[in-house]
């Protein structure tokens, strides 16, 4: 389906990434709430099988990062689901994979301006502080950033990345040790035990599936991408694999030595869980290095969700499903600055709710939507754009809408609500706009 509001090559943004790029992005939107705030959640939900949780959650996010990466590679426009909705679906899903992204990357982005709050507290000490006002400063601050320029914005991302990479290398060396001498058993029951606790689990998987979908950072951007049908593929693949390994070793790290339990109820408490895992094993020193790490990580999180979320409405202005004044371009042709301003009030608002679990559950509802979406796209890609077999697309698809429905009652509720309200606006939004033309 071709839209009369499709892009131009005119108002088309430059290419500037290549698969290091691509993929120090795909790491930035990764490395930070995931790693440092949804491994406690998760483990509150499900204890010691939290760390299987992590494993499953990355096959799920395998399928549906080969799902993207083909659709990206085969329609590389800024937009990601929403646009591959568009051509291959049917208008009503490609607006509503663009909806769903909108939320849930805006509460992901808010999850982690309160993370980044919370860790700045407790590196500090400076306990007379709001973690909410702090989340309003730094959403402030990353959207200003990205007003900047792309390239800039890359080169902040990488030295971010850099430096989260290096602090959760030291808290893996310094907390394996307590994991052997004394926290073995806080590893166990790996598999799910007693009344209740498949439930936990399955949400658990949720939850941690929401960590691995900074990938999609790579496809929505995949106007601004060098040869995307290499480029794209590539950067997914190295994402998935490099992240896997790091949830996996942070989180038996962090449950081994302190619990998986305790470790939920500090994320709850003070959404600095890794922080208080070094300075329960005599660490402060390097607890404080770790922190400082998350409180970078947290900065690119928000910097590549900005950036995600500014193209998704970059790409709704240019279709009309969003006021026209988001499909704008700076002169240098770099930076929808309408849209990155719009999402950057969006995030900022969203810092004000304050409750980690729930803006992530929100999150991991709202986005296993998004992605159910995406497979179905992919299932209709034409033979010839097909880079993988339709198994893993079909694989990606039950597995989303299976995982969907595990968060919390009241979570899955508010997000079919979300869903039916914004196709209420699309149909209204739509048919006034045909009136009016």
């Amino acid at each position: 389906m071709t839209s009369k509001n499709a892009p131009t090559s005119h108002s088309l943004l430059k290419r500037e990434l290549g698969v290091f790029g691509a993929t120090m992005m795909g790491l930035g939107a990764m490395m930070g709430t995931g790693v440092f705030v949804s491994i406690g959640v998760a483990a509150g939900v499900s204890g010691p099988s939290v760390v299987l949780a992590i494993v499953v959650a990355a096959l799920v996010a395998v399928c549906n990062a080969l799902s993207s990466a083909q659709l990206a590679a085969a329609h590389a426009v800024s937009g990601g689901t929403y646009e591959y909705g568009y051509k291959y679906l049917s208008p009503s899903l490609g607006f509503s994979a663009g909806w769903m992204f909108l939320w849930a990357k805006s509460a992901s982005a808010a999850t982690a301006a309160l993370g980044f709050g919370g860790y700045f507290i407790h590196v500090f000490g400076l306990k007379q502080f709001s973690v909410m006002a702090l989340g309003v400063l730094v959403s402030v601050a990353v959207t200003v950033l990205v007003l900047s320029g792309m390239k800039r914005s890359n080169f902040a991302n990488i030295a971010v990345v850099s430096a989260t990479l290096f602090a959760l290398g030291l808290f893996v060396v310094f907390a394996l040790p307590a994991v052997y001498t004394s926290g073995r058993e806080n590893l166990f029951p790996i598999l799910p035990e007693g009344e209740g606790s498949m439930g936990g689990f399955l949400q658990a998987c949720g939850l941690m599936f929401v960590a691995y979908t900074g990938y999609g950072r790579i496809a929505t951007m995949g106007e601004e991408v060098k040869n995307p049908r290499r480029v794209i593929p590539a950067a997914i693949i190295a994402v998935m694999i490099l992240s896997a390994v790091l949830y996996l070793a942070v989180g038996i790290a962090a449950i081994g030595a302190y619990g998986a339990m305790p470790l939920g109820e500090a994320t709850l408490k003070d959404a600095a869980p890794l922080e208080t895992v070094l300075q329960s094993i005599g660490h402060p020193a390097i607890a404080r290095i770790v922190g400082l790490g998350a409180m970078t990580a947290m900065l690119g999180v928000l910097l590549n969700l900005v950036l995600g979320l500014s193209r998704v409405a970059l790409a709704m202005g240019r279709r009309g499903d969003l006021p026209s004044i988001f499909s704008g371009l700076n002169k240098a042709k770099t930076t929808p600055v309408a849209a990155v301003i719009g999402v950057g009030a969006a995030i900022t608002a969203l810092s004000l709710v304050g409750n980690v679990k729930l803006t992530w559950s929100f999150s991991a509802f709202t986005v296993l939507i998004y992605y159910a979406i995406t497979n179905l796209a992919a299932l209709r890609l034409p033979k010839q754009d097909r880079l993988y077999p339709p198994l893993f697309a079909w694989c990606g698809l039950f597995s989303c809408v299976f995982l969907a429905f595990w968060v919390d009652t009241k979570v899955w509720i508010a997000g079919l609500l979300t869903i039916v309200i914004g196709l209420v606006w699309h149909f209204i939004f739509q048919r006034m706009h045909s009136t009016n033309s």
